[in-house]
């Protein structure tokens, strides 16, 4: 077989490689877990060597099981947790600590001081982010504030940055290229989303030398050719993207106005506002879905923080399920008139929010509320926090409309929480037959630019639906629910900040 994609999926919690055909069949999968470090309390930190390893063992993997050689595989596309950083040394290729994941908080006192000092508003304005230990620029600081010897050997161009997607493409080329795309360069606070450059102003801001920033390519584009001792023959690097921008490509949201939403450990909403960046009101995200062909297109971004964790949670703090697929069928079986309300913020409150302090809440329990109902109450909040995103989505971004809601992640197989959610936001949910869209938005990426798969339009028309999700709930019951949510947020706000 000839003219197939090879997909690297690298993610916080495994590393994934998926070969697909010029037609989007999935030939072969293979997967590996990822060990998580918490060296500290507030710090996640991987191992960027581990990281390495399960890539380059998931791609050997998946060419074995697909009965493929290095030759039949027409490019590679890489898709990877975003603003995850890691440094290296340029001429050993080694790096000098573990990689600080995006979930890490370390740097949250850098962060308020920065606020302190009034630059926020600048900050975001060239970003299109807020000042968050979230992203990239603090935890590269950090690093070269820590490790012995670090800012003088960065001064000197002796040490190489990167988010996962460059550090895999400098392994995989040699080191012979150091180089991202404009979606990961996006979630740094280094890079101005408008001009598409590194920010001076920004790299001096956060005490980052420039000599080691790597070169922003666009989404599809070379990347070069892999050491042909890793999978047996060179193969070239056709696609870079961050994860969630790939799984937005994946489900071909191309034109201003389509919206999609993973729901995983968490959920990310973005939805497509085209060629001008839109500033929100709302504390939402300002980001780049993709470059193509030097031509940015942007999006709007939220984050919630709990989505599938609020499930893992029932399943391994209560004990009340055994299996994450077990809280469709509760649901059903749930008393509706109990009204039980759970407010999953066990990590703070993300978008549009953005209160840390906050704490998750159930209201509304009696002595008949039992596993059923909080099972059906945990996916109830995912819709409600879904249609917060989407309501910030409308005031600053009025064009959204009643746009259809394209889905994907693991919670997504429930029938029960995909018919909520379609009753909560008045719209409909598509849910297409290829779940696996953050390796699909990366392979066609790379399948396009090697001339294997199509267009825009001609991918759009090889994906197919599974199935759509039409409200069916009255208008009257849909707002009454909702405000019950609402006084519930409020609530748990309250508590958080008395």
């Amino acid at each position: 077989m000839t003219g197939l994609v090879l997909s690297l999926d690298q993610g916080t919690t495994s590393s994934r490689a998926l070969l697909f055909s010029p037609s989007l069949a999935v030939l072969a999968m293979a997967q590996e877990e990822l060990a998580q470090h918490f060296p500290d309390e507030g710090w996640v930190e991987h191992d960027p060597e581990d990281i390495w390893r399960s890539t380059v063992s998931t791609a050997r993997a998946a060419l074995q099981r697909g009965g493929v050689e290095a030759r039949g595989v027409a490019a590679i596309g890489i898709t990877n947790q975003r603003e995850t950083t890691v440094i290296w040394d340029r001429r050993t290729g080694r790096p000098i600590h573990g990689a600080i994941v995006w979930q890490d908080r370390r740097t949250a006192p850098i962060c308020a001081s920065l606020k302190a000092d009034g630059v926020e508003a600048m900050v975001r304005d060239r970003t299109g982010l807020v000042l968050d230990p979230y992203f990239s620029a603090t935890k590269i600081a950090w690093l070269l504030d820590n490790v012995e010897g670090a800012r003088a050997a960065a001064d000197a161009g002796q040490l190489a940055f990167g988010t996962i997607d460059t550090f895999l493409v400098w392994r995989l080329t040699g080191g012979r290229v150091h180089a991202t795309d404009a979606t990961n360069a996006a979630r740094t606070l280094l890079y101005d989303i408008r001009r598409g450059v590194w920010d001076d102003g920004l790299l001096k801001l956060f005490r980052v030398p420039p000599a080691i920033l790597p070169e922003v390519r666009d989404t599809a584009g070379d990347f070069g050719l892999t050491e042909p001792d890793i999978l047996g023959g060179s193969v070239a690097i056709r696609g870079v993207a961050g994860d969630q921008q790939a799984a937005t490509i994946g489900q071909a949201c191309f034109r201003p106005g389509m919206m999609k939403s993973t729901y995983g450990t968490g959920c990310f909403a973005l939805l497509n506002t085209g060629a001008s960046p839109v500033v929100s009101s709302s504390r939402l995200l300002t980001t780049v879905a993709y470059q193509l062909a030097g031509r940015r297109t942007y999006a709007l971004e939220g984050a919630i923080f709990m989505a599938g964790a609020a499930v893992q949670w029932l399943r391994d703090g209560l004990g009340i399920i055994g299996s994450a697929s077990e809280t469709g069928d509760l649901a059903i079986r749930s008393d509706p008139a109990q009204g039980v309300v759970m407010v999953p913020a066990f990590v703070g409150l993300g978008a549009p929010y953005w209160v840390p302090e906050a704490r998750g809440a159930l209201f509304g329990l009696t002595r008949a509320t039992g596993p059923a109902e909080i099972a059906r109450a945990a996916l109830e909040a995912v819709a409600y926090q879904t249609r917060d995103l989407v309501e910030a989505m409308r005031k600053d971004w009025p064009a959204v409309g009643d746009t259809v809601i394209r889905v994907d992640g693991g919670m997504v197989a429930s029938d029960w929480m995909l018919q909520f959610l379609a009753d909560t936001l008045a719209a409909p949910v598509d849910r297409p037959t290829i779940l696996e869209t953050t390796a699909l938005g990366a392979a066609w990426l790379a399948g396009h630019e090697a001339g294997v798969l199509p267009d825009q339009d001609g991918f759009a028309r090889l994906l197919e639906l599974d199935r759509r999700f039409e409200p069916t709930m009255a208008a009257h019951e849909r707002e009454r629910r909702y405000r019950n949510w609402r006084s519930a947020v409020d609530a748990v706000i309250s508590y958080a900040t008395r």
